[in-house]
């Protein structure tokens, strides 16, 4: 599949990363435009002879660009050049969503641009205001999450790739102990070993994951 082809088909993937974040601080637009950065940047990294799927690949970089946002307080500090291209990219999304009723697709943004998909997603990232936490905005207030089924993909997505780093025989305790419903014990006794050190391990285990999924 070819690389635009690939981001084109995969954007739905940066809607569901970004509606984990919703009424957070940040406005939708902004996540959404960050979780774009993180799919081109999937895209160039992506490595199908791994064997994984491209979403599984994908998700946890779209979450980091995200995530970023929040590390830096919701603003990104802008060079010159990037604030004069975030005002052209202003520009052409507005004309093309009074055009097509629709927003824009990173490709076509970066062609009218001149740029690559990249410095497209981050110019269309800078190009957006952050929302205020104190609610003072056109809406009168802040979104409430609401849980969704997108959400709940991310999440297994997320997972399976945190799974997915663990050693061999991490991952069979894991499996034994949330997916099989094992109790420590039938684990100890399946791998060999005593509960006590089953519940160290796990323990350890489910630190470096979470920190993963954090």
């Amino acid at each position: 599949m070819e690389r635009n082809e690939l981001i084109e088909q995969n954007l739905n993937l940066v809607h569901s990363c970004a509606h984990r974040f919703r009424g957070k601080g940040v406005e939708y637009d902004e996540l959404y435009s960050a979780g774009c950065v993180g799919l081109v940047k999937a895209a160039d990294k992506f490595d199908p002879s791994l064997g994984y799927r491209f979403s599984t690949y994908a998700v946890p970089v779209i979450l980091g660009e995200i995530r970023q946002l929040f590390r830096d307080g919701g603003t990104v500090k802008l060079s010159r050049s990037l604030k004069e291209l975030s005002m052209k990219a202003k520009a052409v999304c507005e004309r093309y969503q009074n055009e097509h009723g629709e927003d824009i697709p990173i490709s076509r943004l970066s062609s009218e641009l001149g740029v690559d998909e990249y410095t497209a997603a981050q110019a269309l990232n800078a190009s957006l205001s952050v929302l205020s936490l104190s609610g003072d905005n056109d809406e009168g207030g802040i979104d409430i999450p609401v849980p969704s089924a997108e959400e709940s993909l991310t999440d297994r997505l997320s997972l399976r790739q945190a799974i997915a780093t663990l050693s061999e025989s991490d991952r069979g305790l894991i499996t034994m102990r949330y997916f099989k419903h094992k109790t420590q014990s039938e684990t100890a006794k399946a791998l060999g070993t005593t509960q006590v050190q089953i519940s160290r391990r796990e323990k350890k285990i489910l630190l470096r994951m979470r920190a993963m999924l954090i």
